[in-house]
């Protein structure tokens, strides 16, 4: 038994009927008009620009709206700040293997984190330095009048490099910077400016010295780090990992330190009395991170991750020492 399709019905002008209402169809519906991006000028489907990235959203016309967007971007919009935190404060590894697996739009990227959090930190270490002074004041002169300021010379002076009597701040600065001979390599170049930098940290009580390497430890942080990364990829060998994998785990961690520090300066700071015991939680703490995290992102067990990071304490000792003294030699020498 044969079965027949079923008859269609022929239009005056050709057309199956069906089609011919559909064509019809679509030429009554209005046309959609074509959202474009006000930053780029590309087509947008979706709540972002996907040529861009910008979100797409109507222009300020009212204050209300102004403060509405301002505490959405300050809250909502841009919470991977909170999360990113979050995990690198109480999730010690977690962010380097998220990035590693590519699940990397949730977070704040590793290098502009590691470079804001870094930045923060070295100011607020600059701005809580102690501006010591030993100041000598002479005597009233008379009944009544007020002490005498400080004569030049006894406002640079200390205890241990006494002002001579008569003596300026430059002649106190020329003579102890008498002896100060430089003898080592490119002694030409560089013995001049031994002497200048000298002189000019005695007259200033080493404060220029001390701004120049607060300026410089950053910059050789950053540098720091790179090193750190290859001298792990002699303990883990094998399975073959990538430099990049260790540089990750390094500026993820550098900033947890920046930020756990910062915590802890500023609850010292509030709760006085609790100082002993913050100290006591960062040296208990931080090692138990830095171990974690390294389980975490290679995966070997707990007696072979004790052992490497021994090791890695060494040489980060060493070389942060190393590079503490070539900071500072180079700060004095530039200042």
């Amino acid at each position: 038994m044969s079965t027949a399709p079923p008859p269609v019905s022929i239009a005056p002008d050709g057309m199956p009927a069906a089609a011919g209402v559909a064509v019809v169809a679509a030429a009554v519906a209005p046309s959609v008009p074509t959202v474009r991006c006000d930053n780029c000028g590309a087509p947008v489907s979706a709540r972002y620009c996907g040529a861009c990235g910008q979100r797409l959203e109507p222009p300020v016309h009212s204050l209300w709206h102004f403060f509405r967007v301002a505490s959405e971007d300050l809250t909502h919009a841009d919470s991977r700040l909170w999360r990113t935190l979050a995990a690198l404060l109480f999730r010690p590894g977690y962010l380097t293997a998220q990035f590693l697996a590519g699940r990397r739009a949730s977070y704040l990227p590793p290098v502009r984190l590691y470079l804001v959090l870094s930045v923060v930190f070295f100011v607020w270490v600059s701005a809580s330095q102690s501006k010591l002074q030993v100041v000598q004041l002479d005597g009233p002169q008379a009944a009544g009048s007020a002490a005498v300021a400080p004569r030049a010379a006894e406002r640079h002076s200390t205890p241990f490099n006494p002002a001579l009597p008569g003596e300026s701040a430059q002649q106190r600065a020329e003579r102890l910077c008498r002896d100060m001979v430089y003898q080592g390599p490119w002694q030409q170049r560089l013995a001049p400016l031994v002497s200048r930098a000298c002189r000019e940290n005695v007259q200033d009580s080493g404060r220029s010295l001390r701004e120049a390497f607060l300026h410089n430890l950053p910059r050789a942080m950053f540098v720091f780090l790179p090193l750190l990364a290859g001298a792990m990829m002699l303990m883990y060998w094998r399975p073959r990992h990538y430099y990049v994998e260790h540089l990750l785990l390094f500026v993820h961690n550098h900033a947890f330190a920046f930020v756990l520090l910062l915590l802890a300066s500023a609850l010292s700071a509030l709760l006085p009395p609790l100082a002993p015991w913050v100290r006591f939680a960062l040296w208990l703490y931080i090692p138990w991170y830095l171990y974690r995290s390294m389980r975490v992102v290679y995966g070997q067990g707990r007696w072979l991750t004790v052992g490497k990071l021994l090791l890695l304490s060494f040489f980060y000792l060493l070389s942060g020492a190393l590079m503490i003294g070539l900071t500072a030699a180079y700060s004095f020498i530039t200042v």
